[in-house]
């Protein structure tokens, strides 16, 4: 009996499959998402929803950062600023520091986009917030970034298609008896 070898997935050696993104959440630093998967154009499209146990790796945390100024305007959270678009290289100004991007909804075809995001209140509290649907196609737009959002989520698309086929966060397990771990032993006899 021949073992059947996976096709398509994240760890295909032999075919690059195509996934399309529809929702993407991030919550803990573990990403969830439901995707569609296809060996070829032909192929019939099957779709997946994965949670991934690893934490994601610092270059989709920082992508899905980028959406956080869209967020703000399209929630009108924040009002735009001559200085309110950050370098892409920079980290974000604190007025952004209590918004936060945890997931967002692909419109079909990739169409356009819902952006679901937290802010974090004086009190400590969260509100969270979920942008209307922005088309990238609308002609009678009344954002005027729409191309600047869709280029910033593509790059966030690429990241969590990375993560999807296993670009994660390198992780290890410190030995339970190791260098660091003998030194926080407590002898037995000293504790009565």
């Amino acid at each position: 009996m021949s073992q059947l070898l996976p096709i398509v997935g994240p760890d295909s050696p032999e075919t690059r499959s195509i996934i399309t993104i529809q929702k993407v959440k991030l919550k803990d630093q573990h990403l969830t998402c439901e995707f569609t998967e296809q060996r070829s154009e032909e192929a019939p499209a099957r779709t997946f929803a994965l949670s991934c146990a690893e934490q994601v790796h610092p270059d989709l945390t920082h992508a899905l950062s980028r959406l956080v100024p869209h967020l703000c305007l399209l929630a009108e959270q924040l009002t735009e600023t001559p200085d309110y678009w950050p370098d892409e290289s920079e980290e974000l100004p604190a007025l952004f520091k209590p918004f936060a991007i945890t997931g967002f909804s692909m419109g079909r075809n990739q169409g356009g986009v819902t952006l679901i995001g937290q802010r974090e209140l004086a009190g400590g509290r969260v509100l969270n917030l979920t942008t209307p649907y922005q088309s990238f196609d609308d002609e009678q737009a009344s954002y005027s970034y729409t191309g600047l959002l869709e280029t910033t989520l593509t790059a966030a698309l690429v990241e969590v298609e990375a993560a999807l086929r296993g670009k994660c966060t390198d992780y290890r397990q410190l030995d339970l008896f190791g260098p660091t771990a003998a030194v926080s032993r407590i002898p037995t006899s000293s504790l009565a």
